[in-house]
This record gives structure tokens, sequence and C-alpha cells, in this order.
């Protein structure tokens, strides 16, 4: 099986896993039975609304080994998942959901959902968060990535982890290198010189902590070299200011955590038209 095809079985199967915690199942052992989501977590679970209001950030740490996910919807029915992007589908202690496609503004009900490795189930009650209202503009200027090319990347670890998910608008997918580390980079076309002024990288990370990029350089038009700039996360805004025209642009991680550094978005701005 390939690494893309054992990703999305993963995932499949871990999304039947929540099915089943969230139906509870049939039968009376007390391991078809979900147990109480704090049994596992480690102090208080945090939703991070983006300021955007169309996705949010589910942080939690668990003192097993778990498999977790969250069930969310704009009632008490739920309706939509959102998992760890951990390739593969390991069990780890350090947990954070994206959840995406939100509206601003608005109340949502979710439950926190996991399986240890003896196949017990946890569930936590249903909770509730507010999404950030939508900014009256971007402060940051236009997302000029969006539909920009890829031209050079360092690697990607499978056809799921492509560099094309850096440059998609898609917080769900991401670009992961084949364990470069400190030497990752993806080199993206904006289609035509522009004047730039902001410049982000959104790290990908695992739950073991490895793959985090700490800081980032960026190389414009193979010429001038900018940085180092903090990386950011969809927790933690990382937009750095700059005043360069330029049509090429060569994001390199400069420090990180090593393994298999890559990027969830990496974002150039420019002044709206």
């Amino acid at each position: 099986m390939t690494a893309s095809a054992l990703f999305r079985f993963s995932l499949i199967a871990f999304a039947f896993v929540l099915i089943v915690a969230a139906c509870g199942g049939d039968s009376d052992s007390d391991l078809d039975r979900p147990a109480d989501f704090s049994e596992i977590s480690v102090g208080q679970p945090f939703m991070t609304p983006d300021p955007s209001g169309v996705s949010a950030t589910l942080t939690v740490t668990t003192s097993i080994d778990a498999l977790c996910g969250v069930a969310f919807g704009e009632t008490e029915q739920l309706g939509s998942l959102a998992t760890d992007q951990d390739m593969g589908g390991q069990g780890h202690d350090q947990h954070n959901a994206i959840l995406t496609g939100l509206t601003p503004d608005t109340e949502y009900f979710y439950r926190l959902q996991g399986v240890g490795p003896d196949g017990r189930l946890y569930q936590s009650e249903l909770l509730t968060f507010t999404t950030s209202s939508a900014p009256e503009s971007d402060s940051h200027g236009k997302n000029v990535t969006l539909g920009a090319q890829v031209i050079e990347v360092s690697s990607e670890f499978s056809d799921a982890f492509g560099a094309a998910n850096a440059v998609e608008g898609d917080l769900a997918t991401e670009w992961s290198s084949a364990g470069d580390g400190d030497s990752s980079f993806i080199t993206i076309d904006l289609g035509g010189v522009l004047d730039l002024i902001g410049v982000e990288f959104l790290t990908r990370t695992m739950g073991d902590g490895s793959a985090t990029t700490e800081t980032f350089y960026v190389v414009v038009d193979g010429d001038e070299r900018l940085g180092p700039f903090d990386a950011g996360s969809p927790a933690v805004s990382g937009v750095n200011p700059i005043e360069v025209s330029g049509q090429t642009l060569r994001f390199e991680v400069d420090s990180s955590t090593g393994g298999n550094t890559g990027a969830i978005e990496v974002r150039v701005f420019a002044e709206d038209d």
C-alpha cells in the first residue's frame, strides 16, 4: 500500500471509529461504551477561532497515545469531522485538529472523540464555541498566492502531501517534505511582478513535536533574500511585513524541529487594487 493510500485508509478507519463512538455501539462491554474524554485529557482542551471567521483550531493534550478528532456543526446533530493532520494516523498525545468551512460570527457545537491503543472509546460532553466576525478589510492586503504555480520543491512525502497543497487556500491539506528538516524549500511563481507587502508560512507539525518550522527566509526572484521571519500556524498569525517587488518567491526553512517539515499554506500579500 502506498503512503498516500495508507493515509486515506487511516482517515477512513478513524472516521469509522468516531462514528461508532458517537453511536455507542450495541455491546454491553465497558470497552464499547464511550468513557468521558476527561479521563485522558491533560488540562482543558481549547478552541482557537481564526480571525477570518472561517476556521478554528482545536488543541488538546492526552495522557495516553490516542487517535483523536472532533465532530462539529451548527446544530447539536453536528455533521462534520476534523482530525489531526499527522500522516499515517498514528496515535500520539499532542492533538491539533483544524475545523474548516465555518461561517463567521456563528455558534458551533462540537464533541471531542478518541480511541486508545486498547480500543477504549472516549467522548466529551457537547461543547460550543463562536467563530470570529469576518474582518471588514484585510489589513495584510490581498493574498496573491492562491492560484500561484509551484515551480520547485525540495521534496514531497507523497501525492497526498504534494506542494500544490500549500497554495490552494485549504487549511485541511498541507505540503510535507520527505524528511528535509531545515533544508525544506518551496518556490512559487505569482504569474507576474507585483508590489508585495507581506509573507506568511503556516507550518505543519506532527503530534510528537517534529516537523514544526520556527523561522524561514524568502528569496525574491532568485536574488534578494529576506528574513529570517517567524513562522505561523492556523492558531497563531505569522504575517511578516515586507516591501519588495517580485514574481517568484522561494520559501526556505531556516530553523525547525526537524523531520517532515512543510507548510499548510504559504501566503504572499500585495496591496488591494
